[in-house]
């Protein structure tokens, strides 16, 4: 399984994070202080900074937190920071107990929600202190909601095929015309390259997030979820997503149900390109670098299959993740000050460069591209590539859609291990979702 953009995102095992009861904690967050992180009363105010990620994005972002207090000595910034599986339960409870950091990392599944329970301030009544002016037009408008701001995207990804030539040519395999490959191309040449090495490179790790699906479904004209926050593509669909897989499974061109699983549990770091065990895999562009290094070869970036094969292009750009800032913070400007450092000083993005994105500031963005490492200069180039052939951003997930991941996992899971067919995957994983946003029976 792959990460969302921010890296977003390594395979869901949490539950969902805001649940009734915590709710009232929430409402009553938003009209008194945050609690820890407000402030002292002293001349120095002191801010809490919330987020998840790898050892290395810790790092960098605390090598940035010292810049911004250098620069800024009426402001501390204490740093909290955990794994992803850990992140949603640590912020819903220090929210529904009052004591939400000031600066909080979103992630575009649950930045409606926070946003709707009176969580996080509307950055557009701070504009005195932050500056969003020169974001990126394909996300700036991504964490509005209802005329309010709540998220400002960090940086952009696009999800995409990475690709091992070096397995290619061991196959003895050609390596796809991305600009115009279809469905069919895509399971024929991943079950080529299986067969061609008997099986010691798999053409494929397979489509096992719910986010390939979302380019397959725009492709068809659908989205996961319309403005309203309904479910917008169809079970025919899903079905069609769902039968790739099993052809894949049937002729041997991605790994068995078992391996698969357990491919997919391990992260980037055990994918089949990392370990060279096979020919393409689905990521963010953001996480190239990470692939890249680790399988110790120069991996390529392709476009998703069918993206001139359907009714339009399917792939897109999403923020890798969002700051938003409390609204009950008892320093909402020096907060706004804080972000605005983290989206618009090139001090900030020479230290972080590309791990949240590609900054979302065009001209920070210009400013950087020398800096960044080959692997995101690869990636900078392929979002400029295919950035006319986008057709459109996506609205915000609804309440509840971050249950996705979790239902996306279990279903597949069913679905590989022949318990479901793809007709009863799609039903089920319909059902289940149209529950989690409270559609359901």
């Amino acid at each position: 399984m792959s990460l969302p953009a921010g890296g977003a995102r390594p395979p869901h095992r949490h539950r969902h994070p805001l649940r009734t009861a915590a709710m009232a904690g929430v409402l009553v967050m938003a009209a008194t202080a945050c609690g820890e992180g407000s402030g002292s009363g002293d001349d120095v105010v002191e801010l809490r900074f919330s987020w998840w990620g790898s050892d290395d994005r810790h790092t960098r972002l605390q090598e940035a937190i010292e810049v911004f207090e250098e620069q800024n000595p009426d402001i501390r910034i204490s740093p909290d920071y955990t794994d992803w599986a850990s992140y949603w339960d640590r912020l819903a409870t220090s929210t529904a107990a009052d004591d939400a950091p000031d600066v909080i990392m979103q992630d575009e599944s649950y930045l409606r929600e926070y946003g709707e329970r009176g969580a996080l301030a509307d950055l557009a009544e701070l504009g005195d202190s932050l500056d969003l002016s020169g974001l990126d037009p394909n996300v700036a408008q991504s964490g509005e909601m209802d005329g309010q701001t709540f998220g400002a995207a960090t940086g952009v990804n696009v999800s995409a095929i990475l690709a091992d030539p070096e397995a290619f040519e061991e196959a003895g395999v050609d390596m796809p015309d991305d600009t115009t490959w279809t469905w069919d191309d895509y399971i024929e040449m991943s079950v080529e390259i299986s067969r061609a090495t008997d099986g010691e490179i798999v053409g494929t790790q397979g489509m096992t997030n719910e986010n390939a699906f979302h380019v397959f479904a725009r492709q068809h004209g659908e989205n996961l979820y319309d403005e309203d926050g309904n479910l917008a593509f169809s079970a025919q669909t899903l079905t069609s997503w769902y039968e790739i897989t099993e052809r894949l499974l049937e002729d041997g061109g991605q790994p068995s149900a078992t391996e698969g699983v357990e491919i997919a549990a391990g992260g980037p770091d055990l994918s089949v390109l990392s370990t060279n065990t096979g020919a393409t895999a689905y990521f963010w562009t953001n996480q190239l670098g990470a692939i890249t290094e680790a399988s110790g070869r120069d991996i390529e970036l392709l476009r998703f299959p069918g993206e001139t094969e359907l009714e339009r292009t399917g792939m897109y750009f999403k923020p890798a993740m969002y700051y938003s800032i409390a609204a009950g913070s008892d320093h909402p400007e020096k907060a706004a000050r804080f972000v605005d450092f983290l989206l618009n000083s090139t001090d900030a993005a020479e230290l972080v460069l590309s791990d949240l994105g590609l900054p979302a500031n065009l001209d920070v963005r210009e400013a950087v591209a020398d800096d960044l490492p080959p692997a995101g200069e690869r990636g900078a180039a392929f979002l400029a590539e295919v950035e006319d052939e986008v057709v459109d951003g996506n609205p915000p997930p609804p309440v509840g859609s971050g249950e996705i991941a979790n239902i996306n996992e279990r279903i597949y899971q069913e679905l590989v291990f022949g318990n479901l067919t793809a007709a009863q995957a799609a039903e089920q994983f319909i059902e289940e979702l149209e529950t989690a946003i409270g559609n359901g029976p």
